[in-house]
């Protein structure tokens, strides 16, 4: 594109908290994101495997869900667009949901807060504007409000919990997907545990005014460095998490991406609330009968990355593409997930890919590589 033609790069709350910190500046989803600091990737994502990483996710989309009907009508609504249980989901809770679309597809995934009298949602970077429409398309009866005077901060690692606690003391009862408010000078912090790189930690909604001396503040508590996109990429690859429009979009189902537990029980064929949502037809039926193709790990021979768009094929022809790939740090080799046949879809399965101009051989591998390290 002719970057005179092109819409300027929006700039980080900490934009200049990440220079000063040394960060190299990519654009990514329309911001000039910090893709590493001077440490380098392997190293964030080691350090984030064995103490805590400040990641800035300020580019992701903060949207407020406020009911007119009350919060028990929004939830049945909200219902109508995602397969998800927002209807048994406890006030302080939070719970992973996807947009689905008329074909079975996924529009976008989102993570969705109950806050009591309303609900908080968080959607991906790059498909912000979208779901903004959608969710007003949708939830007539309902404000749906941008949130525009917050950053949004991730906290990862096993020494998420001491280095935040530190300045927000409570946040060590949370548990995995809690969200909670809680008051500090500089306003209210919105704060849940969760994360993307499959280590604890906590994503912390900040007010502007805030930001910068929280941020500060949290990269000065013993064991806490930054971290960029380089390492969350790699993190999430090793936890097995899916990016949307890479390894989920409307190409692929729920049921094929391996997002089926993401459906509730009470949405499902015989559930209280069954179906009701975008492509629920296709997607409940692939839940009972199975899918053609499905999501899975892969470990590549040798130290060569496998990377996306990587043609994989097997004992009869094709087999299936590459979505994510690199070099996992804490596994110490290679990694990728990709889309192949069901039938060759088993663990120990052996495929072959093209790597450089020569085949190589691929294993299929459970998911995820390095286990999940969630306060339950």
């Amino acid at each position: 594109m002719d970057d005179a033609h092109s819409a300027p790069l929006r700039r980080l709350p900490l934009h200049d908290l990440h220079v000063a910190q040394g960060a190299r500046l990519v654009p990514f989803a329309g911001w000039e994101m910090p893709v590493q600091y001077a440490a380098g990737v392997m190293a964030e994502h080691l350090h984030t495997r064995a103490g805590a990483s400040l990641f800035d996710v300020s580019h992701m989309g903060q949207v407020l869900l406020r009911p007119r009907d009350g919060i028990d009508q929004l939830a049945r609504c909200l219902e109508a667009l995602v397969p998800a249980d927002i209807c048994g989901l406890s006030e302080g809770r939070q719970r992973y949901a996807l947009f689905t679309d008329d074909a079975g597809g996924i529009r976008d995934d989102l993570m969705v807060a109950h806050r009591g009298d309303h609900f908080l949602v968080v959607v991906n970077a790059s498909m912000r504007e979208a779901d903004l429409a959608h969710l007003r398309d949708g939830l007539a009866r309902a404000e749906v409000i941008e949130v525009t005077d917050r950053a949004l901060l991730a906290l990862q690692g096993p020494g998420a919990e001491a280095a935040l606690a530190a300045l927000l003391p409570g946040v060590e009862t949370l548990r995995f997907m809690d969200s909670r408010e809680i008051g500090r000078d500089g306003g209210a912090f919105w704060i849940s545990r969760s994360g993307y790189t499959g280590e604890d930690g906590f994503e912390i909604s900040v007010p502007l005014s805030a930001a910068e001396a929280f941020a500060t503040a949290l990269l000065a508590q013993p064991g806490v460095k930054p971290a960029g996109l380089g390492a969350r990429d790699s993190l999430r690859l090793e936890a097995g998490l899916p990016l949307y429009g890479q390894d989920i979009d409307r190409t692929t189902s729920p049921v094929e991406a391996g997002l089926g537990w993401s459906i509730g029980k009470a949405r499902r064929t015989g559930g209280a609330r069954v179906g009701g949502f975008p492509g629920a037809d296709r997607i409940l039926r692939q839940i009972d009968l199975g899918v053609r193709r499905v999501r899975v790990g892969l470990r590549p021979e040798g130290r060569a990355p496998m990377r996306a768009g990587v043609e994989l094929s097997g004992p009869e022809g094709h087999a299936g593409r590459v979505t994510s790939g690199g070099f996992g740090p804490s596994v110490g080799a290679p990694v990728a997930m990709a889309y192949v046949d069901a039938q060759l879809a088993a663990p120990g399965t052996t495929l072959t890919g093209e790597v450089r101009g020569k085949p190589l051989p691929v294993t299929v591998a459970p998911l995820p590589f390095v286990p999940s390290s969630f306060k339950r």
